[in-house]
């Protein structure tokens, strides 16, 4: 996205209004003057701490280990993995045959060395994938590589052959934007990308598609798609099917949680639309079945099912493709009151499903049978957390992801011949789980909703609310919040003596589409209700005391952290807010802000306003109130959420003489670190500001 498009729109708010407004100048002077003397008074308070050197070793010990598994994709017989240490800061692209991938040492060769490029280019790129293409029984695969300056959503996309091991000469490069591209065949792609004035829309996204050949300059491309300024924006999309084929097309989000799939007909000047819900997501052809994840119910016009929100359905691809109507509809897959599909995904044979059950992802199979599609489990070594690492319908290669918050992450291989899991990596562990226990737990809601949590805490702890506790909460965009290892959070929390806490509230996807879509706009409420009800329980099982209890939350949960601070000072005693949004009033006028107006309400539409009024953390800022002293930490390369939202209210703060800590990475993205060392300074300084706040004064 060009610099302009992304300034802030100050038109509608004056000054005596909101004073704090030159705070939302990303590189302003003033702004970045106030920035730097935050930053070095919080580094200054925290870093003189006894506990920070000890946190930050030991985060960038755990995140710079060698004793990680590398996960990767595999193409035509070798696995690819980006992999990031002490050495190599920005990371390297690398790869090795399956066979010595499977083995304990495998014998890696770099493709790209990013801190290399970077000092021969004088930037500071950031890897943010690669979208890789061969023709179907070809091994010379071309990447789209997409390199990001700091960290930020826009970047810059550049081709690279791996057989060569380099950028091709005359090849197809992009201009620093927010964009995306498909590949439509060897010497073609589809792009959406900031063409100049007008082409992007008011969340600061592409909706203009163009066929972009091999040897032309990108302004020669010729658009195939145009979507509206009030979309979210337009994407490129293609699917390839076994014997070659590949169907063009486009996905145009009129809105966050809805979007039209359009398929470009071969010498067709008109788009055909694809015949499923709005509400739904495309997943694939398996068996010539086109696969749909649905988000809402479904009667298809003219059949006898009807299909429910959640349920993977299926139709005939090439029936449609024929005489473009829809063919009959078939359930593939329902999940049960507990479950939540969140996941497909097509290897080499089989189809298989990430569904979380009762929180904690477990992985299915479906095939098709005579009498409808069969869906069985996959046998799994325990009870924890799996996740599909890898699946590809050209390769016959699945490996999966096994943890819990107290077992080491597995890697996992699945043979779908035998229909048999292996285990083919485990880690040490990386913190002392001795005496540790994990239990889920159920707290009550306002409304009488059963909110779980994840409790990870010493089994025997005392239960008069002296326990130095951390809960974590996000809480929207059908996000789930599942159990995993951290070996950071138990370094520099769990071994500390202190609880964590991981809450399932609504607005997360954990039980489906209506367990996020019961907290949206209107009713967001009921997401800050689970949150503190969550809190409460803690609280009066004696887990913790307010004293005790810190909270944390980042991007849409730093909102959650924000309305926390307003709604219930008194329950907590640290707050971490990170990458927030804090102005309800103003969010949707500052980057991609437009495109949650879905998720929020729109401060534009009367009555979603006064709801955000009512939560807005900025507006509802309160100098009288008994707030805990917050953290607030943001990024200012972050090009999603405005790092304008954490500076003004750490502002309001400062104007009311309350205390307040603010750390705000120059670089970083809205990840608000763009390498490992940057990510363990900021883990560090979260971590000695919540020992100070939650644990016992340390002796002098």
């Amino acid at each position: 996205m060009a610099e302009s498009q992304t300034a802030p729109d100050f038109a509608s708010v004056d000054a005596a209004e909101d004073p704090y407004l030159w705070l939302e100048e990303v590189e302003g002077e003033d702004a970045l003057t106030w920035v730097r003397s935050q930053n070095a008074r919080t580094l200054e308070q925290l870093q003189a701490d006894p506990r920070y050197a000890g946190f930050e070793a030991a985060a960038l010990d755990a995140l710079n280990s060698s004793e990680r598994i590398a996960y990767g994709s595999v193409r035509s017989g070798q696995v690819y993995n980006f992999w990031q240490d002490d050495t190599h800061v920005r990371g390297l692209w690398r790869r090795t045959p399956i066979a010595s991938y499977r083995t304990e040492n495998p014998d890696w060769e770099t493709i790209v060395d990013f801190d290399k490029l970077s000092a021969d280019e004088g930037k500071n790129w950031v890897y943010k994938g690669a979208n890789c293409f061969a023709p179907v029984g070809s091994d010379a695969y071309k990447c789209m590589v997409s390199l990001s300056d700091g960290g930020k959503d826009a970047v810059v996309q550049r081709e690279f052959d791996l057989a060569t091991k380099n950028f091709v000469d005359g090849g197809f490069v992009t201009k620093e934007a927010k964009q995306g591209a498909a590949w439509a065949g060897p010497d073609t792609l589809l792009i959406a990308t900031d063409w100049g004035d007008g082409t992007v829309t008011e969340s600061g996204y592409p909706f203009v598609v163009k066929r972009w050949q091999r040897g032309t300059p990108l302004e020669s491309a010729a658009e195939v798609f145009r979507g509206k300024t009030t979309d979210v924006g337009t994407w490129p999309m293609t699917l390839e099917l076994e014997d070659g084929r590949i169907l063009q097309g486009a996905v145009e989000a009129e809105t966050f949680f809805t979007s039209s799939y359009w398929w470009f007909p071969e010498g067709e000047s008109e788009p055909v639309q694809w015949p499923i819900p709005l509400k739904s997501n495309p997943s694939g052809v398996y068996e010539g079945k086109f696969l749909v994840s649905l988000q809402e119910d479904w009667a298809p016009e003219g059949q006898a099912g009807k299909f429910l929100s959640g349920d993977l359905v299926a139709f005939d691809l090439e029936s449609f493709l024929a005489d473009r109507t829809l063919p009959p509809v078939e359930l593939v897959f329902r999940p049960s009151s507990s479950q939540a599909l969140e996941g497909v995904s097509i290897a080499k044979g089989a189809l298989l499903l990430s569904v979380s059950d009762t929180a904690v992802g477990k992985v299915k199979r479906a095939e098709p049978g005579e009498d409808g599609w069969l869906v069985w489990d996959v046998m799994l070594p325990g009870a924890g957390q799996t996740n599909i690492a890898f699946a590809s319908d050209r390769e016959k290669e699945v490996f999966l992801n096994y943890e819990d918050f107290l077992t080491p992450d597995s890697l996992l291989e699945y043979d779908s011949e035998a229909d048999a899991v292996t285990t083919l990596k485990s880690l040490p562990p990386k913190f002392d789980t001795s005496g540790l226990k994990v239990a889920q737990k159920f707290a009550t809601s306002r409304d009488g909703t059963k909110i779980p949590y994840f409790l990870v805490a010493k089994a025997d702890i005392p239960m008069d609310g002296t326990t130095p506790t951390l809960l974590y909460g996000y809480g929207g965009f059908q996000v789930s919040m599942n159990p995993g290892y951290s070996p950071v959070t138990g370094r520099l929390w769990l071994e500390q003596g202190g609880a964590y806490v991981l809450a399932n509230i609504r607005g997360g996807g954990e039980f489906g589409p209506a367990w996020h879509q019961a907290g949206l706009k209107l009713n967001r409420q009921r997401i800050y209700d689970d949150f503190i009800a969550v809190g409460e329980d803690l609280v009066t099982s004696g887990v913790t005391s307010p004293e005790h209890l810190g909270i944390m939350g980042g991007s849409n949960g730093g909102l959650l952290m924000g309305v926390m601070l307003n709604q219930r000072p008194d329950l907590w005693n640290a707050v971490v807010v990170q990458v927030p949004l804090l102005d309800m009033l103003r969010y949707h006028l500052l980057l991609a802000g437009a495109s949650w107006v879905d998720e929020y309400g729109s401060p534009d539409v009367p009555e979603e306003r006064a709801f955000l009024e009512t939560i807005s953390p900025y507006q509802n800022f309160d100098a009288a109130k008994p707030y805990p002293e917050p953290f607030f930490v943001t990024s200012t390369k972050d090009d999603r959420v405005h790092p304008g939202h954490a500076r003004k209210m750490a502002k309001k703060f400062e104007a009311a003489g309350l205390p307040f800590l603010y750390y705000e990475n120059i670089d970083g993205g809205h990840a608000a670190a763009a390498n490992q060392t940057e990510r363990a300074k900021r883990t560090a300084l979260e971590f000695t500001y919540l020992s100070e706040k939650l644990f016992p004064p340390l002796e002098k």
